[in-house]
C-alpha cells in the first residue's frame, strides 16, 4: 500500500497514477510492494530529520527510512518540495520530472540500489529512468 501525506501545503493531484506508476516499477524489478509512505514537506522539516536521525546539518531533497523485508519493499520517503523546485531550476528539468524521479530514487535504494560510488550512480540514474520511461508512456 501506498500513502501520500503532507506536512507543507503541497498535494499532488494525481495519487492514483502515481501510485500506480511506483507498484509498476516495483513489481518489474522483481520485489513485492510493502507499505509505502511518501511524506511531502519543506526544507525545515527534512533538514531537522536529517540533523536528529544522520547526524548530518545540511538540506537534502530526500530521507528515506527502509523498513524492506526480504522482496517486500516497505518504507517511510520524506522529501522536500523546497529542494525539488530548485533542483528542477539547478538541473533545468520540469518540477514534476524531478519530483518523479526523487520519489522513484526513494524505492530503488529500498531495491538494494546505492548511489555512492560512480558506478552506483550511472546504475541508479539508469534505474530511474527506465522508471520514468513507465510513468510517461
Amino acid at each position: 500500500m501506498i500513502e501520500f501525506n503532507y506536512e507543507t501545503n503541497f498535494i499532488l493531484n494525481n495519487e492514483e497514477q502515481l501510485t500506480n506508476w511506483v507498484e509498476s516499477c516495483i513489481v518489474s524489478n522483481k520485489f513485492k510492494v510493502g507499505e509505502i509512505n511518501y511524506i511531502f514537506c519543506d526544507d525545515a522539516y527534512l533538514h531537522k530529520l536529517n540533523v536528529e536521525f544522520l547526524q548530518h546539518d545540511t538540506y537534502t531533497d530526500i530521507i528515506s527510512f527502509d523498513n524492506t523485508m526480504g522482496r517486500l519493499i516497505s518504507g517511510d520517503i520524506f522529501i522536500s518540495i523546497d529542494r525539488v523546485k530548485e533542483n528542477s531550476t539547478v538541473f533545468t528539468s520540469s518540477f514534476e520530472d524531478e519530483l518523479h524521479r526523487v520519489m522513484i530514487h526513494g524505492v530503488l535504494h529500498y531495491m538494494g540500489y546505492n548511489d555512492k560510488t560512480i558506478e552506483e550512480k550511472e546504475m541508479m540514474r539508469s534505474k530511474e529512468d527506465q522508471c520514468l520511461f513507465m510513468l510517461n508512456n
